[in-house]
């Protein structure tokens, strides 16, 4: 009888250990995809690491940026500067293997502004079929907080090999998409993750920026969870408990799938990478975003304060 209560006792410990292992399990994601600025530290002369800044500011890299890392221009790089498009699969690769990247680099992606366009560049990448892409936890702001080195030198770099072998368009969300949503024949929540002025129609764009819709508000069925509700104040993402509860709060879980949007995509793939790479759900990117749906002529839209364009 003791030996039996010994046995006993240890498959319930081990059970619980089973169930430990898989709590824990379910929060791995976050540690796969971020890096804190110790761990990034010690790995700038690791020859598998190679660091993007991605800033939406101009001339932020040129100021002073991590050492050994290589600049991205969001609107020139990330982007095809001919026609309303992400970078073509051929013209990116191109851009990874000038930065020294392969198929097995771990990329390391930071940038200002909470990592806004960190976050697009790793939704390229990922798109694009990249396996190892993270973000450094607080991005520029928190490495610049804590005195941290910074260099003037952009890196020589041996070329990379990667290519694109695996374009993942599960990722990306075209008008067609959110249409199919918008009438009800897909099951999908659209999250907005512009700021309550711009969802509700008051506004049609932040002061200052040039991409703009001739209409105001939002698209119909959208909830809004503006970016900044992800991170914390130090620019940090909240932890997975947060997270899951800020979203599950809307009733959105995971068990349906997701696409973000904002005005031209950038904010969106915070939100996306927030979801998709922390939380795990399953969530695509509709980088058209609100200056492309605002634009067509007879879609549908919310428009809460009727703002009317060109009206006084």
């Amino acid at each position: 009888m003791k030996t039996f209560r010994t046995l006993f006792v240890l498959v319930v410990v081990a059970a619980f250990g089973l169930i430990a292992s898989a709590s824990v399990a379910q929060d791995a994601p976050a540690s796969e995809v971020l890096v804190t600025t110790e761990w990034l530290a010690e790995n700038l002369d690791n020859p598998s690491v190679r660091v993007i800044e991605v800033s939406v500011v101009p001339g932020v890299y040129e100021r002073g940026h991590v050492p050994g890392a290589v600049n991205f221009v969001w609107h020139t790089d990330l982007v095809s500067t001919t026609i309303r498009d992400i970078v073509s699969p051929e013209d990116f690769e191109v851009l990874v293997q000038n930065a020294g990247i392969s198929a097995d680099t771990t990329v390391v992606l930071y940038g200002d502004n909470n990592n806004w366009f960190a976050a697009w560049g790793a939704w390229i990448f990922n798109l694009y079929g990249h396996e190892d892409v993270r973000i450094l936890d607080g991005g520029r702001v928190k490495w610049e907080a804590e005195g941290r080195e910074l260099s003037l030198t952009p890196p020589t770099l041996e070329a990379g090999t990667f290519t694109v072998e695996n374009i993942r368009p599960e990722l990306r969300a075209l008008l067609p998409d959110v249409l199919e949503v918008v009438n009800g024949d897909a099951q999908k929540a659209l999250i907005d993750i512009r700021g309550p002025q711009e969802f509700n129609g008051e506004i049609f764009a932040p002061e200052g920026v040039q991409e703009l819709s001739v209409r105001a508000g939002h698209i119909p069925g959208a909830v809004n969870v503006p970016w900044g509700q992800n991170v914390n104040a130090d620019g940090t993402f909240k932890s997975v408990e947060e997270l899951r509860e800020l979203y599950a709060g809307l009733g959105i879980d995971g068990s349906s799938p997701i696409i973000t949007y904002c005005r031209i995509g950038e904010r969106a793939s915070l939100t996306w990478f927030v979801l998709s790479e922390i939380l795990g759900y399953e969530v695509a990117v509709y980088d058209g975003s609100w200056t492309e749906y605002g634009n067509v002529v007879g879609l549908p839209i919310v428009n809460n304060a009727g703002t009317i364009w060109g009206g006084q």
